[in-house]
């Protein structure tokens, strides 16, 4: 299964944190899905950074490296995906949120996610 990583999850692998739950690991360490992040999760990470947001204290580069070394995919932002957040509703105010959703619909994709405003939604989720 494609699975595409919401921020949180790829800031919390990042960081070894505990916070993952048991079902977002056994997700992420089956050896039979292929794992994405995307370059969305890149940007929101370096603006919040920039804002010195607590929670996004990771350099973008270094979260992108490690996550390649790691054999994630990278997923670009394609003018399909930015056109598809027309047909969202708005359930969820977060643009880098609904920019996952709508790359995980267009790619065919799992959204794995932490975020109870982003699995209201009806699409291709998995709550963790």
């Amino acid at each position: 299964m494609n699975l595409l990583l919401d921020t949180h999850l790829l800031l919390w692998l990042a960081a070894r944190d505990d916070m993952m739950s048991p079902k977002a690991d056994a997700l992420i360490k089956d050896m039979d899905n292929t794992l994405w992040f995307s370059v969305a999760s890149l940007w929101e990470v370096t603006i919040k950074k920039s804002l010195n947001r607590p929670d996004f204290q990771t350099d973008a580069s270094v979260l992108r490296a490690g996550l390649l070394s790691n054999d994630y995919r990278e997923l670009a932002i394609e003018g399909r995906h930015c056109l598809a957040l027309a047909s969202l509703p708005p359930l969820h105010g977060d643009p880098f949120d609904r920019m996952l959703l709508a790359q995980a619909m267009g790619e065919g994709m799992q959204l794995v996610t932490v975020d109870q405003k982003l699995a209201a939604y009806e699409g291709p989720l998995i709550k963790v």
